[in-house]
């Protein structure tokens, strides 16, 4: 049996205004603390640096976007080496004129860019107008090498598909990030609004659980008005957490409050699982050519 690799975790859960400014010294703040409490690796929130601006069209908003390399990285990347910490970041990218995605920077503690996962899943929902502005990532489900791990990072609709979860655990993923951008609208009542939030944690409770590995996610929370004045904007449901590689959760931040959430995750624990429930071994990939429809009739 493999002794136990413990990695010290954080993530910052935020509340966002139109103030880039602020938005990134509230993120780089939640970072120090971590720090202080004895992360190597912290998560931070989807989109942390501006409001979540995908609940209306707006061509102008295509001015936000920035390059990877490039001011949010080369800010945090400061960060990271004189922390001595590794720093996920979720940014909206400038690829070219036209092309913006949804990607996350993975910042190694040396301050260098190891490397960028692009959202795969783009939703189109009902304040969530996320084709407008992302075109779907195209770098696959690769895990991202640092030195606290490989590292699985995908962006919040990826975090429903338990196909990315386990694309990512094939190819030798030890953790799983997800930053996050998800909450409640007012015309759901109570009852809907629980059991949207109880879905969202047990389908990523669920990816731990199938493929054997921790799990850390980032949300957002605080209320964010729709410019348009369609909706009543969205209320983020917070709610981050860490759990471990059986779903047990190791730490859980509330729904309504920034956040700073730290926990100890043993990276080793993932065979020892894996050999009482082993899944990777008895999957039938014989018989699973289907999956590639987009429905079976």
């Amino acid at each position: 049996m493999k002794k136990q690799k413990a990695l010290a975790v954080g993530l910052v859960q935020q509340s966002c205004s139109a103030d880039r400014g602020r938005n990134l010294a509230a993120s780089i703040k939640g970072i120090r603390e971590a720090v202080e409490r004895g992360a190597k690796l912290v998560l931070l929130q989807e989109l942390h640096t501006g409001l979540y601006f995908c609940q209306a069209e707006d061509t102008g908003i295509f001015d936000l976007a920035e390059s990877i390399p490039g001011p949010s990285t080369k800010e945090l990347g400061a960060v990271a080496k004189e922390l001595g910490v590794v720093i996920v970041a979720s940014l909206f990218e400038r690829r070219a004129a036209g092309i913006y995605h949804n990607t996350a920077a993975v910042i190694e503690n040396d301050g260098t860019l190891a490397g960028i996962y692009r959202k795969m899943h783009i939703p189109d929902d009902p304040g969530y107008s996320e084709k407008f502005y992302f075109t779907p990532g195209d770098l696959g489900f690769r895990p991202i090498q640092t030195s606290v791990g490989k590292l699985g990072v995908l962006v919040c609709w990826d975090q429903w598909y338990p196909e990315g979860a386990r694309l990512m655990a094939l190819a030798g993923a030890e953790l799983l990030l997800y930053p996050t951008a998800i909450g409640w609208t007012d015309e759901d009542d109570a009852a809907e609004q629980a059991r949207q939030r109880d879905a969202w944690i047990t389908i990523q409770r669920a990816h731990a659980v199938a493929n054997g590995l921790p799990v850390m996610v980032c949300n957002r929370t605080g209320i964010e008005q729709d410019p348009s004045g369609r909706s009543n904007g969205i209320r983020f449901w917070g709610s981050s957490f860490i759990c471990g590689p059986q779903g047990e959760i190791l730490a859980q931040a509330a729904t309504d409050t920034p956040r700073v959430l730290t926990a100890d995750v043993d990276l080793a624990r993932s065979e020892a699982v894996r050999r009482i429930w082993p899944y990777l071994r008895d999957r039938r990939i014989d018989a699973y050519g289907d999956l590639l429809k987009r429905f079976r009739d």
